[in-house]
């Protein structure tokens, strides 16, 4: 018989395993470490999702079109959760998959939690730098997963938006003499989609900032909605092409589920932005 610890780190272990949304690939962003790291966790909901927490190895979750159906854009999408915890389904593999499914390359990521009980992890340095890896990354691997490094933007909802925005704003070129080669490619998004972002005021972009997608709800909190309006208008200032969609009937959190309200068809505002801004390719994006 199991001893109760024991049982708990095998259910751990199953439910990783299956949260890593139908067998698509995941890749490890950083070096396997020289010492054992703790289980990443992951909670199930009353509605049956996934939230994951205690992520010390953060990775990417592939998602690439069917073949033949590729423009050529490519997507790295930022979970919510608080920078606690990671809601990985509505705001992450769902996600992903409508974009693959839609010919958008999408890959989920796992960066680490700064708000997390006992986490010495901060926003501005490990989780950027987990978003600044996983760009790098897919460029270094572009060719194979049938990627256009010059189209290669970031998402991300609630938290997740917060960290999306921080990246696009901090993006580099790369060192050419850097002893790592990843390092000497550019962590530069080429636009960035924004949903219901977190910390709106933060948002202070100037003329060199990618390309934006902004969405909420009319019914989230007033520093969501009402911060993401005055964001819009920075944007503009700032010369930032920008688009922002304000869903009658939301609130925080719908990310990407079931539902006849006109907020679940965002996604397809996307890809139409995506495509007026040429990030798709032109058979595609019609």
């Amino acid at each position: 018989m199991l001893r109760r610890s024991s049982f708990v780190l095998v259910l751990l272990i199953v439910l990783e395993n299956s949260v890593s949304a139908a067998n698509e690939p995941v890749v490890a962003l950083w070096p396997a470490p020289a010492t054992e790291l703790p289980v990443e966790k992951v909670r199930i909901t009353e509605k049956g999702e996934h939230v994951v927490s205690s992520v010390h190895q953060p990775s990417l979750t592939v998602f690439l079109p069917a073949k033949g159906t590729a423009t050529g854009a490519a997507v790295v999408v930022c979970p919510g959760g608080g920078h606690r915890e990671l809601w990985v389904d509505h705001e992450g593999f769902a996600v992903a998959q409508w974009l693959a499914d839609h010919g958008i390359a999408a890959f989920v990521l796992k960066y680490r939690l700064a708000r997390e009980t006992g986490s010495t992890y901060r926003i501005d340095v490990e989780a950027l730098a987990d978003a600044q890896r996983a760009l790098r990354t897919i460029r270094n691997r572009a060719a194979e997963w049938g990627v256009d490094p010059a189209r290669l933007g970031i998402m991300g909802f609630s938290a997740g938006g917060e960290l999306a925005a921080l990246t696009s704003a901090r993006g580099t070129d790369g060192a050419a003499d850097a002893a790592d080669p990843l390092d000497r490619l550019s962590s530069r998004a080429a636009f960035q989609a924004l949903v219901y972002p977190g910390n709106s005021k933060s948002i202070q972009p100037v003329k060199d900032n990618p390309p934006a997608f902004l969405v909420c709800g009319y019914d989230d909190r007033p520093d969501i909605s009402s911060g993401l309006a005055e964001a819009y208008l920075r944007f503009k200032s700032a010369g930032v092409p920008a688009e922002l969609h304000i869903y009658t009937g939301a609130g925080h959190g719908f990310g990407l589920r079931p539902t006849p309200l006109p907020v679940g068809e965002w996604p397809v505002r996307l890809r139409e932005w995506l495509g007026e801004r040429g990030f798709l390719a032109a058979s595609a994006a019609k």
